[in-house]
């Protein structure tokens, strides 16, 4: 069992920059599907990926968009994918929910976390919370890729 994380993944999509805008395709305005993640340095030992996508602009705090463990540790995660066991999200679904606010530019944090075991115990009822009691003393490597998103106006 790991404690502390000691390397960092390097989180980047075909999609977006870091720190840039997130197309409408993957937003409520579009699509509403993931999009594609890269994930570089994945250390040797990981056992399983987990990826937790939020919005802490959100009103009420934290907004959870996707929540994914037991991903196969891998360097792609593909466009409009469920690459592992889906979670309950905010919306209380167990997909992904592309950003959409309700006003302004929200940041959209992509987080990924290479565990050094899977969680297949948790079932897919599991939240972000949940989850992440259960990842605690197993993360060996997480990264991050923000993307920013404000939705269209409607005419």
């Amino acid at each position: 069992m790991s404690t502390t994380i000691n390397t960092s993944l390097r989180i980047k999509s075909s999609s977006f920059k870091n720190n840039s805008a997130i197309p409408s395709k993957y937003c409520c305005d579009g699509l509403n599907i993931n999009p594609e993640l890269s994930i570089d340095d994945l250390p040797e030992n990981a056992k399983s990926l987990a990826i937790i996508v939020k919005d802490p602009d959100a009103k009420n705090g934290d907004y959870c968009h996707w929540i994914v463990w037991d991903v196969d540790p891998k360097t792609i995660i593909k466009e409009n994918s469920s690459p592992g066991i889906e979670g309950r999200n905010s919306k209380g679904m167990n997909k992904y929910a592309g950003p959409c606010p309700p006003m302004g530019i929200h940041h959209y944090h992509f987080q990924v976390y290479a565990l050094d075991t899977k969680l297949s115990y948790l079932p897919p009822s599991s939240n972000e919370k949940e989850l992440k009691v259960a990842m605690k003393n197993h993360i060996i490597a997480k990264g991050e890729l923000i993307g920013l998103y404000k939705k269209m106006d409607a005419h």
